[in-house]
């Protein structure tokens, strides 16, 4: 179904992600390449709420006009809607106040997705949805068979957050529990802050968890350490599923989001790692997580967040063509 007018402007019509498709129904599936799924809820955080509204931000956070989308990517030379086929699967039916019964629901329509063949890419909504996605890519793909790379000032690999097991800060740690992803195919990049306590941290050791902190990236260069990231999943031998949660990235890019911590990533940083991860390494699966529009007037966190979703569809696209980046320039010679 398309939902939106030739040549709308970016600010009319239905917000679609980028004006794309829409499909309700799991057979109209068939033949995608990747869905773009919302996941509108947010209450599993432990300080400030809104993330409900994410999907429908970076939904409308795109500055397009005309049906279908054009992208094409300046570095990589690729159009990713003339190389995929992409369209917008709605959003799961999420259920206020239960969040058992929304992750169901969200695991269901990721399951959907994995069924059709297609990459799942998912809005969030809080972190939580970490457990129900990963978990419907690794039944789809066998328990222990998809590795994680995931970008968060925090680990979120609590046991429980005031006895709450369920919650934005527990994921990580309950898909591990629980089977769906091995301990030492989990790598975390950004993490910084107070939290998490000693305790989160040896159990993640006890696991074979891997993480860079900011201050690490810092002090050894952003890029050297990306490329061990991108090195240690290519030795996984198994396919990544990313895991990007907008305080990743400093409050200076990313001010709308529920638990925002000084001294992140620039925005630069993010949109290379998520560009570079998606071109070289074979991708399960994608959420980009946190965003909290009503805490962000301009607007520039679901802009953003709309954005890395982009760099990810455009390296999705260069690896189908199999050829090396193409960048536009002007045709002097670089020294």
């Amino acid at each position: 179904m398309q939902a939106n007018r030739p040549h709308e402007p970016s600010y009319g019509g239905i917000p679609t992600f980028s004006k794309l498709p829409l499909v309700l129904d799991p057979h109209g599936l068939a033949g995608v390449d990747v869905a773009i799924l919302g996941a509108p809820i947010d209450e599993t955080v432990s300080n400030r709420p809104g993330s409900r509204y994410g999907p429908r931000a970076i939904r409308a956070a795109d500055d397009s006009a005309g049906v279908p989308p054009s992208r094409p990517h300046m570095w990589l030379g690729v159009d990713p809607f003339a190389e995929l086929r992409v369209v917008d699967y709605g959003d799961a039916e999420t259920v206020p106040g239960n969040a058992a019964e929304s992750h169901t629901q969200i695991r269901r329509r990721v399951g959907e997705i994995c069924a059709a063949g297609a990459v799942p890419i998912v809005l969030g909504g809080d972190h939580s949805i970490a457990h129900p996605n990963m978990a419907a890519v690794a039944e789809h793909r066998g328990k222990g068979a998809v590795g994680v790379i995931h970008f968060d000032a925090h680990a979120d690999t609590a046991a429980d957050l005031r006895g709450v097991v369920r919650s934005h800060g527990t994921p990580m740690r309950l898909v591990v529990d629980e089977g769906w992803v091995r301990g030492d195919r989990f790598i975390q990049v950004g993490l910084r802050g107070w939290w998490p306590d000693p305790d989160e941290f040896a159990w993640m050791r006890k696991v074979g968890f891997h993480w860079y902190t900011m201050y690490e990236l810092d002090e050894r260069g952003f890029d050297v350490c990306l490329s061990e990231v991108i090195r240690s999943a290519h030795e996984w031998g198994q396919p990544v599923f990313l895991s990007i949660d907008v305080d990743a990235l400093d409050p200076a890019y990313a001010p709308g989001t529920g638990t925002p911590e000084v001294g992140g990533l620039t925005m630069r940083e993010l949109l290379r790692a998520a560009r570079r991860i998606a071109t070289e390494l074979p991708i399960a699966g994608v959420e980009l997580v946190e965003v909290a529009p009503a805490y962000d007037p301009s607007g520039i966190t679901a802009v953003n967040a709309h954005r890395l979703v982009l760099e990810v569809l455009s390296g999705l696209a260069l690896a189908r063509t199999g050829r090396a980046p193409q960048p536009e320039h002007d045709g002097r010679p670089h020294v």
